[in-house]
């Protein structure tokens, strides 16, 4: 379990949440891929367009999340040099970015593309149960989710999902966290039933 506390430093809570994920069985990391699709297929079944994200080590993987969406208007981030993120559609392949991400490589849709998606998925190393978001500290996701409309849903393992984290003034909220174990927790009224 992550320490919770809002006088915690933002950085001690990462080191600590990159150093618990480091230990976590691969099986485990493994597992929950399908678990959490399962978690999500309910409030994916009427999104039109998603947009998600591609998984990178030890965060919970979304390769069974992207099957699942199959033909769906899928968007994926892009990593831009100011940190900001621009979209692409996903098309079943990717290319490498920035910074060790990894990209679709298609056409560049522009920021404001979040707008127009139902649900955005998003990595998160702790949410709180206000929904604040402990990400890995660049900003990106911050300043994209400004702009999102639809439903957020941050994925997470067992124990990520915490009483309070500090929260700063440009910290974008979501509206609900996955777990493999607990499913698909609302933490906000914007999401629906």
């Amino acid at each position: 379990m992550i320490a919770d506390g809002a006088s915690a430093d933002k950085a001690v809570l990462r080191r600590a949440a990159l150093a618990r994920r480091a230990a976590l069985d691969p099986r485990d990391v493994a597992a929950a891929g399908p678990a959490l699709a399962s978690a999500l297929a309910p409030l994916l079944a009427g999104a039109g367009i998603v947009a998600a994200y591609l998984s990178a080590g030890t965060e919970p993987p979304t390769g069974p999340l992207l099957e699942l969406l199959g033909d769906r208007r899928l968007l994926l981030p892009v990593l831009r040099p100011d940190a900001d993120l621009d979209w692409a559609v996903w098309e079943g392949r990717s290319e490498p970015g920035p910074r060790g991400t990894s990209a679709p490589p298609g056409p560049r849709l522009g920021v404001d593309a979040i707008a127009g998606c139902d649900v955005v998925v998003v990595p998160a190393l702790a949410v709180d149960r206000r929904g604040v978001r402990l990400g890995r500290g660049g900003g990106s996701y911050d300043r994209a989710l400004a702009r999102a409309r639809g439903t957020v849903v941050a994925l997470l393992h067992p124990g990520e999902l915490v009483d309070r984290l500090p929260e700063d003034p440009h910290d974008a909220r979501v509206d609900a966290a996955a777990t493999p174990v607990a499913g698909l927790v609302r933490l906000s009224s914007k999401m629906r039933p």
